[in-house]
């Protein structure tokens, strides 16, 4: 592995992609160009896509003088740098790097990591943080997913949310969790709640006049409580493993809806008592987390950017709560017997920078935290590090940090998925 390092890659604007002679692959941590310790390339895992990144130039290490070089087209000719957007399990080590050029618009909301090219294969800085297989690209085949979408179809001819996750969720947005449901199996999605009480920067359901486009639409209605409890239900007593989950990409913030979601945990559990009655969310309003609780609520998943409160407030930019409001949903979940888990968004160069660590360190203390979900963040990394401005420290690596928190503490779970509890 002496020797093993991967040619930088670039676009010709038409989706081909190729390897640049006698240059090798760079990574990106916050603002910084890094090297990529070669122990941390790994093959790109199936389902993985390549993005060209318009007005980005690739950067790269030259191999005869170990000078960092942006590598522009010869005259008339498009060139382009490129990043691999991961399938799930993944987490990202390092960013892909390159060179913005002026004016160029921001890139979409997607995560945007390193690729390389090594002796006919594309590499990635990566870590499969999670061995479950249920969003694994094997697990899907169209035709079955389009057979029983009719089968759904025919079953719930009636209800507005089975229609919404069966067509827009699975069929038009290819959502893993709602094509799952259409398989029977797993985690199940259900979305309910149009608004929201934060703005976030990489809201991927919303933007407003940002010049940045959401990747999908939000539900366009509030389904009642008896949409919910008859596919919830049916659900959990058919399929293995079941996991029910209020607070998806495709709505805002559930808690919005406490009094629906409430009711319709009560009707579930009055029908049956298997599975997993999860909820993602920002943690918002502590007395509704309390009463969903109290309910039958069995986990809560919380995302966080950042566990230093001023960086929380400026990528999340909260509404009428606090992050203090989002400490006590915790400790009520967690004190009430709950199951706590951090959708924590990572992002190399400032997730590892020591002065997060050392904060996240104290939430996972001080809250007793069951599971970090390393999920990595969808943005463009220049308009998140803009809008952050945080000091520029360097980080230890994100490889480094999930092996430092699994030696520290090592009851704490680590992973991407929410856990069936049962």
């Amino acid at each position: 592995m002496s020797d093993f390092e991967p040619q930088l890659v670039a676009s010709d604007g038409q989706g081909n992609v190729f390897e640049i002679e006698g240059y090798s692959a760079l990574g990106a941590a916050g603002n910084r160009i890094v090297d990529v310790p070669q122990d941390q390339w790994i093959p790109l895992p199936e389902g993985s896509d390549l993005m060209e990144l318009p007005g980005r130039l690739p950067v790269g290490r030259k191999r005869e003088t170990g000078a960092i070089d942006v590598i522009e087209g010869e005259e008339d000719e498009t060139l382009m740098a490129v990043a691999a957007f991961l399938a799930p399990a993944y987490t990202v080590l390092y960013n892909a790097a390159w060179e913005r050029e002026d004016e160029s618009p921001y890139l979409s909301l997607f995560a945007y990591s390193a690729v390389g090219w090594h002796e006919g294969r594309f590499y990635v800085p990566a870590l499969r943080i999670d061995p479950d297989i249920r969003q694994d690209p094997g697990q899907f085949s169209d035709e079955r997913l389009r057979e029983a979408a009719r089968q759904f179809a025919q079953r719930y001819p009636d209800n507005r949310l089975a229609r919404h996750l069966i067509q827009n969720c699975a069929l038009t947005y290819g959502c893993p969790a709602a094509r799952n449901y259409l398989l029977n199996r797993w985690e199940m999605p259900l979305p309910t709640s149009r608004v929201c009480n934060a703005s976030c920067i990489g809201c991927i359901s919303l933007q407003e006049d940002s010049g940045v486009c959401a990747t999908q639409n939000r539900i366009a209605f509030v389904p009642t409580v008896e949409e919910i409890v008859e596919i919830a239900v049916d659900h959990f007593e058919t399929a293995p493993l079941p996991v029910a989950s209020f607070g998806q990409g495709c709505e805002g913030e559930p808690l919005l809806n406490g009094k629906l979601l409430a009711e319709a945990i009560r009707g579930i559990r009055r029908k049956t008592n298997r599975g997993t009655i999860n909820l993602n969310t920002n943690a918002s309003l502590p007395d509704t987390v309390s009463a969903l609780r109290q309910a039958g609520l069995d986990s809560m998943r919380v995302s966080l950017n950042s566990a230093r409160e001023e960086y929380y407030q400026r990528y999340f930019r909260p509404a009428k709560y606090s992050f203090s409001d989002v400490l006590q949903s915790i400790r009520i979940m967690k004190d009430a017997g709950g199951f706590v888990s951090l959708n924590y968004f990572v992002f190399p160069g400032f997730s590892d920078q020591p002065e997060e660590i050392e904060q996240l360190e104290k939430l996972i203390e001080g809250y007793g935290i069951d599971l970090i979900q390393w999920r990595n963040l969808n943005i463009d990394p220049e308009l998140y590090w803009q809008a952050l401005t945080p000091p520029d420290h360097e980080g230890i690596g994100i490889a480094r940090l999930i092996a430092h928190m699994q030696r520290k503490y090592p009851a704490l779970r680590h992973g991407y998925f929410n856990p069936y509890l049962q």
